[in-house]
């Protein structure tokens, strides 16, 4: 609680962003978003399974980051040997009941019966269901070595049996040397934290990853905002940026980004590769469950950036190889 108190992020009581920020646009209750979220159209859930690859993550070995992506925001990146976990929601669903928001057919094919052996970081970015699954985290306990989150969610690891001495909470700009080649830097976001009916307990961040060389961008969730260039600008130069596209609407402009702010995001930070995660997965929003792929592909090609849209469970190799290909639309009912 010192930390939390004394951390210049911390005011009136909750974590607040570097710019003012709104959790919805003027004009808009919560009864308008409970109302349409009740009766979201039919395109918002795929016309059928979505595809996957079986990839035996037990066996992966490469001395440059293989980052496979499981839908929605969760991930792994393997390099030699060390298995890092990004914000893994393996119960099927996102939300604090389990049957209000469900993983899309085709999307829950892997699970921590699948995971490597020895998780040796696990990376959280905050504490939504969507990113943060009890579930999850009670059944990889055993197996994740150390916990890497923001400033005030090691009081959720710690109510579900982690014991502290393997958690590492950070504010932004912290940074932490976990090995001699590897390194971690929270690093601002613009959105909120919160579960249940309590905001801002906790903080929410994104992270620069340096490992054995290759620097990747974890970016959590993030309205866009002027701390990309900020970030671009620290890192020097991000193999990979991992960008949140999906789950967007008008009513919350500010929290998340709309896919063309995605590349500008992309841009701002100055990363060579871009990797669109936050949508195939769960339906959050009210747009069709394709439309953040399709546009962010859609702005990447107009300015020229290369990205990568892998398959769930399909390897993506920094420097190796890039998986292109537009899966989503051979997608039938």
């Amino acid at each position: 609680m010192d930390k939390i108190k004394n951390s210049p992020n911390f005011r009136n009581g909750a974590f607040q962003n570097l710019s003012t920020t709104p959790m919805m646009a003027e004009g808009v209750s919560t009864f308008k978003i409970l109302r349409d979220f009740l009766n979201k159209p039919k395109s918002v859930n795929p016309p059928g399974p979505l595809p996957s690859v079986q990839t035996n993550l037990k066996e992966l070995s490469s001395d440059k980051p293989t980052v496979i992506w499981f839908g929605h925001s969760s991930y792994l990146i393997n390099i030699n040997g060390i298995n890092v976990l990004v914000d893994p929601v393996f119960s099927g669903s996102a939300a604090p009941i389990s049957s209000l928001v469900k993983a899309f057919p085709g999307s829950n094919e892997y699970g921590p019966k699948d995971m490597p052996a020895t998780i040796d970081y696990m990376v959280l970015t905050h504490n939504h269901y969507d990113h943060l699954d009890k579930k999850t985290m009670v059944e990889l306990n055993q197996r994740t070595k150390q916990y890497i989150v923001p400033l005030g969610v090691a009081a959720n690891l710690k109510n579900w049996s982690i014991g502290k001495e393997r958690i590492i909470e950070m504010d932004w700009w912290e940074s932490n040397q976990l090995s001699p080649y590897i390194s971690i830097t929270s690093t601002p976001a613009r959105h909120f934290s919160g579960r249940g009916f309590k905001r801002g307990g906790s903080l929410w961040t994104s992270y620069l990853l340096n490992i054995f060389g290759f620097t990747i961008y974890i970016g959590g969730d993030s309205g866009y905002d002027l701390h990309f260039a900020e970030i671009g600008k620290a890192a020097g130069e991000i193999d990979l940026a991992i960008l949140e596209c999906g789950q967007y609407n008008a009513y919350w402009p500010y929290i998340h980004m709309q896919p063309e702010e995605v590349v500008q995001a992309y841009i701002d930070l100055g990363a060579k590769m871009l990797l669109p995660v936050h949508w195939g997965k769960f339906a959050l929003a009210y747009h069709a469950w394709n439309e953040p792929i399709i546009r962010v592909t859609t702005k990447a090609a107009e300015k020229g950036v290369p990205i990568a849209t892998p398959r769930i469970g399909e390897p993506l190799v920094i420097n190796g190889s890039n998986p292109s290909k537009a899966w989503w639309l051979d997608i039938a009912g």
